[in-house]
């Protein structure tokens, strides 16, 4: 699939607000796409595989190296399940120090991928520092990732069930049961699969 070339379809917005005289900046739609790309735990191939853009051209749209067209906004609005006014919306600032939020047992919101089969936690609260989720590992060896999983931040996995073998870019290849943990940086390349006779169990936590 070829990237989309660039078009200026869509006004520069801004956030406005009626009670502040202060300098708006416009808001930025690739940072925008990168947060609601992050929040439901998605890898650009991933997102690239529901909306039928190429990883490329969202990674361009993220960088804001180049301005989605009209056919793309629609492909990325039915491929996240999302309405377009929500791609321009910007996020809500959240000041309270008292929130929380419980998942109770198998309640998460269900995200499943071709390596992994996923359970959101935590979805109701917005502007989270973290994510965390658990994850069934459907994947059983390297090859069945057509290329490294790399995204920004840092993660945490602890081995709930079963046993994992964890793939780093830069470290040999490591075995993880049950109980087992590991603190990694994201943007190195990693992946997961699943060694032991059932999919292992794992609890995923993500933060930017």
């Amino acid at each position: 699939m070829s990237d989309e070339s660039p078009q200026d379809i869509y006004p520069s917005m801004t956030i406005a607000s009626e009670q502040s005289s202060e300098k708006i900046e416009p808001l930025k739609l690739g940072k925008r796409l990168k947060e609601i790309r992050k929040s439901f735990g998605l890898t650009l191939e991933e997102a690239s595989q529901k909306t039928g853009l190429a990883r490329s051209t969202l990674s361009k749209i993220e960088n804001e190296q180049i301005s989605p067209t009209f056919q793309a906004m629609q492909k990325l609005a039915n491929g996240l399940q999302v309405d377009i006014p929500q791609l321009f919306a910007p996020p809500k600032q959240v000041t309270a120090t008292g929130r929380r939020d419980i998942t109770r047992s198998e309640e998460g919101k269900a995200h499943p991928t071709s390596t992994y089969e996923h359970e959101l936690l935590a979805t109701q609260l917005t502007n989270k520092k973290m994510m965390p989720f658990k994850s069934r590992i459907r994947a059983r060896s390297f090859d069945d990732y057509g290329d490294w999983i790399r995204h920004d931040g840092e993660e945490f996995l602890l081995v709930l069930q079963g046993e994992i073998n964890f793939f780093s870019e830069f470290y040999e290849p490591v075995n993880l049961s049950e109980g087992d943990s590991v603190y990694y940086d994201a943007n190195m390349g990693h992946m997961l699969a699943s060694v032991s006779e059932e999919d292992a169990l794992i609890l995923w936590v993500t933060a930017s």
